[in-house]
Parts: C-alpha cells; sequence; structure tokens
C-alpha cells in the first residue's frame, strides 16, 4: 500500500503546538487560540515576527500586520539588521534549509547558502555587513558552529574561531560576542537540570578571551545587548523569564517578574526589547520599566490551513484514530531517517 490518504482540518505546517494551545485554551473557557505568533524582532519602527512559518511585520504600537513571505517553510528568524532595512531568516525549499535576507518593506529574498547539511540564521554582524548562521557543515560530530557570510551575497561563509556554538549577538562595536555554547537536545524539557542545561558565555573576537555569565546550572538562552548590558532568558528562578548581566558590575538581575508561562524569545531594538510569551508579543521599554502586551491582527489567505487532502506514506504513520464524526483523523507520524 503506498500510501494512505486523511482529511486534515488544519495543515501540519502549524505544528503540534498550535493543537495542543487550542486544547488548553478550550480548558480555560476561552473562545478563541492565540495567534501564536513567534520568533519576534525588533527595529526602530517595526517588529517582524514568524506566524504560520512566513515573515510578517508590524508596527511597535501593534495593528495590522503585513506579511513580507508566502513560502509556508520559514525555519528560522527572522532577525532584523542593525539599520532596520533588511531581514534575516532561513526557510527549509527545495529539500534544504538556506539563509535568505529580504528587504523589510517586501521583495524578491537573496539566498546566502548553499550547504546541504542545513543552514539556520543567527542574526547580524554589528555593522551590518554580514548575517550570522549555524551550521554543523564543519563539525567533525554534533557541535553546531557559527559562521559568517556577506549579506550581499558575495565570497563564501566564514567561520567563528569558537569550537561549538548555537546562537549568538555581536556587541555594538562588534568586538564581543554573547553567545550560548551548546545545544540542547530537548529543549523543551521544563525545569531541566541535566548535563546539558545550557550557559551564556561572552568571548572578545580579537583575543578570544572568555568570560561566563554567572548561574548554577540553569538553562539561559537568547543573550542580545544594550550597551554594556546583556539581556537574556533563564529558569534559574522558576517560568523562563527576563535578566540581565551588567558587564561592569559583573551582576545578574532579573529584569521581569514572571508567574505564568515560559518567555520564549527575546530581540533588542533601538529603546526596546521584544519577548514572546504563548504566542503574544510583549515590548519592554529600557527608558520607563515597562512593558506591554503588543496588539496584533492578521488576515490573509493562509493556505495552509485550508481543509485539503494529504497523503502521508504508510511507513510514517505509527497510530491513527477517527473522530465521532468520520470527517477527520489524527495520526503519529514518524520523521523519515
Amino acid at each position: 500500500m503506498a500510501g494512505w490518504i486523511f482529511w486534515f482540518r488544519k495543515s501540519l505546517a502549524l505544528g503540534w503546538s498550535a493543537v495542543l494551545a487550542s486544547f488548553v485554551l478550550c480548558g480555560f473557557g476561552q473562545t478563541s487560540p492565540p495567534l501564536l505568533l513567534r520568533n519576534p524582532s525588533l527595529s526602530g519602527d517595526k517588529i517582524a515576527f514568524l506566524y504560520a512559518n512566513d515573515v510578517w511585520t508590524v508596527s511597535r504600537q501593534g495593528g495590522e500586520a503585513r506579511r513580507l513571505t508566502s513560502v509556508n517553510a520559514v525555519m528560522k528568524g527572522p532577525y532584523f539588521s542593525p539599520d532596520g532595512t533588511r531581514i534575516a531568516y532561513s526557510t527549509r525549499e527545495h529539500g534544504l534549509t538556506d539563509v535568505y535576507v529580504v528587504s523589510a518593506e517586501g521583495g524578491v529574498p537573496q539566498r546566502l547558502t548553499w550547504e546541504p547539511t542545513g543552514n539556520f540564521a543567527v542574526g547580524w554582524s554589528a555593522d551590518g555587513k554580514d548575517v550570522l548562521f549555524g551550521s554543523g557543515h564543519a563539525s567533525y560530530s554534533d557541535f553546531p558552529r557559527l559562521f559568517r557570510t556577506h549579506a550581499d551575497g558575495t565570497g563564501s561563509p566564514t567561520v567563528l574561531p569558537l569550537p561549538s556554538a548555537t546562537t549568538g549577538t555581536f556587541s555594538a562595536d562588534g568586538n564581543t560576542l554573547a553567545y550560548v555554547p551548546v545545544a540542547q537536545w530537548e529543549s523543551g524539557w521544563k525545569h531541566y537540570r541535566g548535563g546539558q542545561t545550557t550557559p551564556v558565555w561572552l568571548v572578545n573576537m580579537k583575543t578570544l578571551e572568555l568570560e561566563k555569565i554567572p548561574r548554577d546550572n540553569s538553562n539561559d538562552a537568547n543573550p542580545v545587548w544594550e550597551g554594556k548590558v546583556v539581556y537574556f532568558l533563564s529558569d534559574r528562578n522558576g517560568p523562563v523569564s527576563l535578566f540581565s548581566y551588567d558587564l561592569d558590575s559583573k551582576r545578574v538581575e532579573q529584569v521581569v517578574e514572571n508567574h505564568g508561562y515560559d518567555l520564549k524569545t527575546v530581540s533588542a531594538g533601538p529603546g526596546a526589547l521584544v519577548y514572546e510569551q504563548f504566542g503574544s508579543l510583549h515590548l519592554y521599554d529600557l527608558a520607563t520599566h515597562q512593558e506591554h502586551l503588543v496588539p496584533v491582527t492578521i488576515h490573509g489567505d493562509l493556505p495552509a490551513l485550508t481543509p485539503k487532502l494529504t497523503e502521508i506514506p504508510a511507513k510514517e504513520v505509527q497510530n491513527v484514530a477517527l473522530s465521532p464524526t468520520p470527517r477527520s483523523a489524527a495520526s503519529v507520524l514518524q520523521r523519515s531517517r
């Protein structure tokens, strides 16, 4: 039997997280699920984010979002360039995951990488000339490394002189990189305290002198810069919250109290930070130390949500169950190896 035909109400492109979120919200009596906005990035006047595996932008004040990509295959990003005119991201197209750059106003994206092992956008160099991305194609084992490649598509990528790194951001002068040196296999494991907890390190790119942000085996991630302060996410006090590390005083302080769902990603922009919490976007003003929800409205055809017939090879199906009314089915899929 070559494959089974199933009728799906929602596309797998949104992932199981969207389905789980819908069930959670139904339990709380809410009438509609959140938009599940992800991976926000901040410029002087806009927020770029990921929704339904495409890149969208919205005003920092919120409002109607505008879609920049329509591939339904964005895997990583988006990341605003330092001047806010371009956006870097990674998509999985033609069987490969590679890095692209597109104008913040929209247009035809430019492909920057052509390597089959996968290339995941991480950010930009401080001068905006290069895009930073992660890949395993120069590693002897399961240790991803960071590369930089010219944003105009010229030249070849160069690897940073670090034995292992997953994400990182440069300081404003480009001399120091704040980065996470190790990859965690089960990043969704809450309050994990095993051997793969993730630290944040600071490395001088000229001398390779290393400074480690103090921690007690917590999971720290997403370091971003604002002057001589590094902001990052950590579960050291319970739910993942926003913390800061002052390079002068060497002190770590909690910036945002969080007694709810984990904060997922954070990005820095002129005068503010933007972070994601349970599918919503929040802006934290660095001058007033106040945060607020950014209201976002999305209208679009969203072809991934259109009911369709989908053929799935039988070898990738483990379990199947029909709904009480045989109009839909749920299945557990096994990723092909």
